[in-house]
């Protein structure tokens, strides 16, 4: 108990003391040194002091159960066993945070360590001139304050970058997956997934429909179907603003595609609504689904208004981390430019919930998922060109948080870029801060006056009668007329609700000038609320009955998001004051409106407010934590009424620097600054249409030949091991002049081939397939993987009289050993449609050139993943971990990690001497992104070897490219997998398509997944008709499974 004698003392207090007056103990503040031991009430010290600072409220509740307990014995036992409670929470929030410094500041010295070697790689030093040039570029850092905000208006270089579109007929996407999502109506607090992003991402849809130059936007988002929603949420599409809407649009530029729709995409349990924390086993299905409607929307707009081409997609935008996943696989699965805007981050939020010492890691990942969150977060920094937020607070203190981005680094990358000289691999996403935007064409401010007198216009409103929530909000009042100070926030402990009130109710003089009112959501009945969210509405009507604040304080039970304007309107017209007390607010889109209505504002100092009030210049800014500073603001304003007036005009007169059209402007600056990119073969041919020729004459004239002689053994194709970890130091010095190894021995296999000999071979008829079965089973022998292929592939073979069946073997192998493959099953190359080769970083076709060539290599894909892909400049990254590696575990015969010849551009592999040699998988990962180095990094063959591949590539990925490739149907496509498998393993079990799952195969396999940052059965779906379990391995099982997944006739 060294360093515990405080809560002895207290322990000691509860159970002897007596209160002089026999009753409650006084009204003045407890001494902390116990010195006035007579006048110490433990139980109003643990309820007010240590309870309530751990956020506890069964414990709150049940000390103040034990606390009215008449018999004094039993009292103070209960109260003894209670406070031993609190000094276990207190010890356990002290460990917690302990060992959180520990790992940030492991996470620190890691960090320092990769930023060292990335510049020691970048070798050219930034001159001065550049180095001032960084400096003028710091507004999206953070590293300039001075200015009007210059960034949210449309500077010259904006407006110039915008008009460049004006002219052109943009296709844009949208995608926010969870909430409820609707164009009128919307049930904002309905839930915790539907508030500001919904109405945020609905908006900004509108108006960048109403945009010129933008042609069409769609914003994608789940479908739901289920009986405790609106049946609106189950329409497939709604228009949100039609082509003939107010616009800069030109009645002839409409067309009848144009405009802004939401698209909702069935993924998911068809008949439930389920919160964003479950919706990560079904992003895969929503990808698809997605997938499909872009392809379509392309075509159809492309006949419309592209001349018969494709109109792909000028950008897609992810809004929050599912979404931002999302948008990662489907700008992979198109090839073109993704953005994302965050919203709120899960690492922020970890560290947020850490501090507070109530969950550790592990218990908060249970509940919110958030390991997986933060992962798709990472893959968002990954794939995307340009990060959007709302506030500079949101790069510097949450986004440097994340192990893709590096403030300094990115600078340096920037400098670089901006130079025409080398990065050498490395690439960083642009972050960009712009404000969200508001409509103001309907907002008519208020200038004050008399209530009764004049009940102002609003909205469906005439100019003499009042908005029913005024009324609504009123008759709480014994002085309606009295200045209201407004908080509109939902009844969480993060808004700082409690505060507030207990801030007004402790000021005198404030409660005898205004009033307050609290608008905190919908509620019926507060037992049908949340835990957390009930706790504080009834600590509030506590602290309202402990200060006597009936008649100055309003909460009304329920209002709509259309009635929200007047409620701001009635705040301005008895010249009141809007506060947002929140303890951390990533941005503050209700001070915005506040300020719109005319009213000033009060607002929390951490986060986005801070940039609110620099543009505005319209409040004051306050310590959330500090009730009396809260009080003193409010104070301030409500009684200097020419600071009000001031406060006031500021407002009016900057606010329009937050409308949609300068957001939009700014919006589509930046996307005119990414590198535009689409799908693009390299012969322009017409691969989609209908052909009932399946010759190769007809076919394969847009793929570039480039056919594999194998001749190798199985002994052939084994790399020779280095022999030390000096010789990988050695190959990453020679790796820089010229080609890499790998490169070589990929020339070394290709053959010259002719146009001819392309005609002649076997074209990808996979679209022709009634169905197609994929081979995905990561077995680490190949007499096993063997053997399981031809089980398959005699099953499917079984239904050809009967229907069209295609085969596709995708595997971790190099083609090589795909090849040593085939001729161990007794297979032919044309047994299959394709092969998927390096977990994903190959797509290979069979040949009917010779036998020596049988295999022809997809250049289109390698076009198609090659984004941000740091070739020869990551491959000596990887060299010198593995040389780290090797130095830590070392063999008497050899070292303990090879590289090894994948036989690719695309992919870097190496091999281990056991499992437990191989790092997890997130530690490369981590390893990469701390140098900026964008790939993904796969552990496959039960843990015995790695692939490095680009960052958007994945087996699963090489079937979505297949579809926009050559169009086969992914709802055709049965993936056959074991129980568990590479680390890409989830990506092949989700989607559209069906998966059969072996029972008994890959059993052992989930061991190389106990290192990963989240548990596999947090983003395996449950549930789905398109997942079964074969109950054998034979051929009468497979066949079976088939005709459950309804692929073949009973």
């Amino acid at each position: 108990m060294a360093g515990n004698d405080w809560i002895n003392s207290y322990l000691n207090a509860i159970l002897d003391v007596k209160d002089p007056s026999g009753g409650t103990a006084g009204d003045s503040k407890p001494s902390l040194m116990l010195r006035e031991r007579g006048r110490f009430c433990p139980a109003r010290y643990f309820v007010e002091e240590v309870i309530s600072g751990f956020d506890e409220t069964d414990l709150h509740r049940s000390w103040a159960s034990a606390s009215s307990i008449k018999d004094s014995q039993e009292r103070n036992t209960r109260l003894e066993n209670m406070s031993w409670r609190i000094w276990n929470l207190a010890r356990k929030k002290r460990k917690i945070e302990s060992k959180e410094a520990q790992r940030l500041n492991k996470t620190h010295v890691k960090r320092q360590k990769a930023r060292w070697e990335a510049t020691a790689d970048m070798s050219e030093e930034l001159s001065e001139g550049e180095k001032a040039d960084m400096k003028s570029d710091l507004s999206a850092h953070g590293g300039s304050t001075r200015g009007r905000m210059s960034r949210v208006s449309s500077v010259d270089m904006m407006a110039n970058l915008a008009n460049q579109y004006k002219e052109k007929k943009l296709y844009i996407v949208l995608i926010s997956l969870h909430g409820l999502i609707r164009g009128e109506n919307m049930e904002l607090g309905r839930d915790s997934d539907t508030g500001g992003q919904v109405k945020y991402v609905v908006e900004l849809a509108r108006a960048l429909g109403a945009m010129p130059g933008v042609y069409r936007v769609d914003l994608l988002t789940r479908q739901v179907s289920a009986p405790d929603v609106d049946w609106t949420y189950g329409e497939p599409t709604e228009m949100l603003n039609p082509p003939s809407s107010e616009s800069d649009n030109s009645t002839d530029e409409g067309g009848e595609s144009s405009g802004a729709y939401i698209i909702r995409i069935p993924f998911g349990p068809k008949d439930k609504y389920i919160p964003k924390e479950h919706l990560w086993p079904y992003v895969s299905e929503f990808v698809d689904g997605a997938l499909s409607h872009v392809i379509q929307m392309s075509k159809v707009l492309g006949e419309q208004i592209g001349s018969g081409q494709p109109i792909w997609p000028v950008a897609i935008h992810g809004h929050y981390a599912d979404a931002g996943d999302a948008a990662a696989l489907l700008s992979g699965a198109l090839n073109v430019p993704m953005l994302l805007t965050g919203h709120s981050l899960g690492r922020d939020k970890l560290e947020q919930i850490l501090k507070q010492g109530r969950q550790s890691r592990e218990e908060i990942n249970s509940m919110y998922r958030i390991m997986r969150r933060m992962e798709a977060e990472e893959i968002s920094l990954d794939a995307a060109e340009v990060i959007i937020t709302s506030t500079r607070q949101e790069i510097e203190e949450q986004w440097q948080l994340y192990d893709g981005f590096d403030p300094i680094l990115e600078r340096k990358l920037r400098a670089r870029t901006r130079r025409s000289v080398s990065c050498f691999g490395r690439f960083m996403p642009r972050m960009v801060v712009i404000p969200p935007g508001m409509e103001f064409h309907k907002i008519s401010s208020q200038n004050g006056g008399d209530l009764e007198g004049d009940g102002g216009e609003s909205e469906g409103h005439s100019g003499t009668q009042h908005p029913p929530i005024w009324s609504e909000i009123m008759r709480f009042f014994s002085n309606p007329r009295k200045p209201m100070i407004l908080a509109l926030a939902r009844p969480d402990p993060k808004k700082n609700l409690i505060n507030l009130v207990k801030a007004f109710g402790g000021c005198q003089q404030l409660r005898e000038l205004a009033n307050l009112t609290l608008i905190m959501g919908n509620r019926d009945a507060i037992d049908e609320m949340s835990s957390t969210n009930s706790s504080v509405l009834l600590s509030i009507f506590k602290l309202i009955d402990k200060y006597d604040l009936y008649g100055q304080v309003s909460y009304p039970k329920h209002h709509k998001q259309s009635e929200v304007p007047d409620i701001y309107r009635l705040a301005a017209k008895t010249k009141g004051v809007f506060i947002n007390p929140a303890f951390i607010e990533p941005f503050g889109l209700t001070l915005i409106e506040a300020a719109a209505h005319g009213l000033p504002m009060v607002a929390t100092k951490n986060g986005g407010p801070v940039d609110i009030h620099r543009v505005l210049d319209n409040g004051l800014l306050v310590d959330p934590h500090n009730q009396q500073s809260i009080a003193d603001a409010l104070l301030k304003l409500v009684s200097e009424k020419k600071l009000w007036a001031k406060c006031r005009e500021n407002g009016l007169k900057n606010i329009h620097l937050y409308s949609w059209p300068e957001h939009c402007k700014t919006y589509l600056a930046r996307i005119a600054s990414c590198k535009q990119r689409h799908p693009q073969w390299l012969r322009k041919d017409d691969e989609h249409t209908n052909s009932d020729s399946d010759s190769p004459g007809e076919s394969l004239r847009d793929i570039q030949d480039i056919s594999l002689g194998l001749k190798m053994s199985l002994d052939d194709e084994r790399v020779e091991e280095t022999g030390s970890s000096e010789k990988d130091l050695d190959s990453v010095r020679e790796a820089g002049d010229g080609k890499s190894q790998v490169e070589n021995s990929a020339l070394a296999l290709s053959g010259k081939g002719s146009a001819e000999k392309a005609e002649q071979s076997a074209f990808p008829t996979l679209k022709k397939k009634n169905f197609i079965c994929v081979v995905s089973i990561d077995c680490g022998s190949l007499d096993d993987l063997a053997s399981f292929t031809k089980t398959i592939v005699e099953a499917g073979s079984m239904e050809r009289s009967s229907c069209s069946v295609g085969f596709i073997l995708s595997t971790a192998l190099t083609i090589s050993e795909t090849n040593c493959l085939l001729k161990l099953g007794g297979f032919r190359p044309r047994d299959f449609d394709a092969f998927i080769c390096n977990s994903g970083g190959e797509i290979y076709y069979p040949s009917s050139c010779s036998e020596e060539k049988p295999f022809i290599v997809d250049s289109d894909y390698h076009l198609h993943i090659d984004y941000r892909w740091g070739a020869n400049d990551l491959r000596k990254t990887l060299v010198r971990w593995a040389a780290s590696v090797n130095q830590k575990k070392k063999y008497e015969d050899g070292p303990a990690m090879t590289e090894h010849d994948s036989g690719s551009t695309h992919c870097y592999a190496f091999k281990v001497r056991e499992p437990e040699v191989l790092p997890p998988v997130k530690e490369i990962r981590k390893l990469m992104r701390n140098q900026a180095l964008r790939c993904h990094a796969i552990h496959c063959q039960n843990g015995m070897g790695l692939n490095v591949i680009p960052v958007l590539a994945s087996r699963a990925q090489a079937l979505r490219y297949l579809q926009v490739r050559w169009g086969i149907k992914l709802s055709n496509v049965v993936v056959f997998v074991g129980e568990c498998g590479d680390t890409d393993y989830e990506g092949l079990v989700g989607g559209v398509h069906k998966t059969v799952v072996l029972k008994g195969v890959c059993s052992d396999a989930p061991k190389i997944y106990s290192n990963r940052s989240y548990p596999l059965d947090h983003v395996l779906p449950v549930d789905t008709p398109n997942i079964i379990q074969s109950q054998g391995r034979s051929k009468d099982a497979i066949l079976e499974s088939l005709r459950k997944l309804g692929l073949l006739n009973s």
